[in-house]
């Protein structure tokens, strides 16, 4: 098991890691050099101008990171061997969803942190009073705060699985199928339609909204959010459940 994290977090490293590494180092300078007061206004508007673009540019180069972890299971050659060891699927299946979630979600908390940074510095704020009434908030807007970081996190791996489950389904029950792709994205479109509808389950938390007698919306205070970050989870290890028993069973490279 400690292989398969080993070569899945080398596979989004590649080209993750440089990209990563340059812009925290830029980041880094200039909100050293911004806090001594060393820069003049025009340089901080563009370097936050630079670091909303450094965002765009590290997202992007996270979905490609992502798509170089998932063809270790899904492409040849890597595949092939993959397929050949003695490990099971699932554990090749799990040490790419952690690799790819802790390595999407470190680096854009980093990237996303700096550029908040050059921002308070720009706003010619105190950073660190800041940071203090950011750790003395009341315990409640706290949870709030946690909670919806939860719930982000909860829908980033649903939205994972899915779409892992899809591209299965692409190389098994879909393989060579006429039509195979279309087949694929209509499942995709039917598995977030179901997603939503789950979100009735929370109707006793909330407040539900019908838009066009189709799409539901639910308005959830805490509790219903806790229960909506579980409820995802949920659906997402179910998910993981049936692609690994998908890969064991039958899977063309």
């Amino acid at each position: 098991m400690k292989a398969q994290f080993k070569y899945a977090f080398r596979s989004g490293l590649s080209v993750r890691g440089p990209v990563f590494a340059v812009i925290l180092a830029a980041e880094l300078l200039v909100i050293l050099l911004g806090s001594m007061g060393w820069l003049p206004l025009s340089v901080m508007i563009a370097a936050v101008t630079l670091g909303g673009i450094a965002i765009a540019v590290m997202l992007a180069v996270n979905i490609y990171s992502d798509v170089l972890i998932f063809n270790r299971i899904f492409s040849a050659p890597e595949a092939y061997l993959h397929a050949l060891t003695p490990a099971p699927r699932r554990e090749v299946l799990l040490a790419s969803v952690v690799a790819a979630g802790v390595l999407d979600i470190s680096t854009m908390a980093v990237v996303i942190l700096g550029q908040v940074w050059l921002a308070i510095l720009l706003a010619s704020s105190n950073v660190w009073s800041i940071i203090m009434k950011a750790i003395l908030w009341d315990s409640s807007a706290v949870v709030h705060g946690l909670l919806i970081m939860a719930s982000l996190l909860a829908t980033y791996l649903l939205i994972l699985m899915i779409i892992l489950f899809c591209l299965t389904m692409k190389k098994s029950v879909f393989y060579q199928k006429r039509g195979g792709w279309l087949l694929t994205a209509l499942l995709a479109v039917g598995i977030v339609y179901l997603a939503t509808l789950t979100s009735l389950f929370l109707i006793p938390f909330g407040t539900v909204y019908f838009f066009g007698k189709v799409f539901i919306l639910v308005t959830v205070g805490d509790l219903g959010m806790a229960f909506y970050v579980l409820l995802k989870l949920l659906e997402a290890v179910a998910l993981f459940v049936v692609t690994s028993k998908l890969m064991e069973r039958s899977m063309n490279i």
